[in-house]
């Protein structure tokens, strides 16, 4: 289903309805030739150094990439414009603020967010209060 975008920051941090995914995932680069099953990949990104996929920790193992940081994925259920400006730098200030580093990806739908697994609950706590208006950035 396909949701009117919206651009206006208030209202986009209002709706924000952070959802906390289920799994851990992390970061690994793909030299050129090299393969990943794909139904683990969340996102991919084409780099000079290699294609850099955001994938399932249990897929990234089985394929026998060397252990790296755990992650988990938050997406903003809210709809915004690929142009719209200023909601990237509101929630990564706030998580910021917490001490929680932040790795994002856009959707055409959604934003996405990897935060250290181990500060899951923190980061949800912090984006659920910006989206109540409890946290200013």
């Amino acid at each position: 289903m396909t949701t009117t975008a919206a651009s206006d920051l208030k209202q986009l941090l209002r709706k924000l309805n952070p959802r906390l995914n289920a799994g851990v995932y992390v970061f690994v680069t793909l030299a050129d030739g090299q393969h990943l099953d794909a139904s683990g990949v969340v996102a991919t990104v084409r780099e000079p150094e290699g294609t850099s996929v955001v994938v399932a920790a249990g897929a990234a193992a089985a394929a026998g990439f060397p252990p790296s940081p755990p992650f988990v994925w938050i997406t903003l259920s809210v709809h915004s414009e690929l142009q719209s400006v200023g909601l990237t730098a509101e929630f990564s200030r706030a998580l910021c603020k917490a001490g929680i580093g932040c790795n994002v990806v856009a959707g055409t739908q959604h934003d996405h967010i990897f935060v250290p697994a181990g500060q899951a609950e923190a980061a949800m706590s912090e984006l659920r209060a910006l989206q109540s208006g409890e946290r200013e950035c």
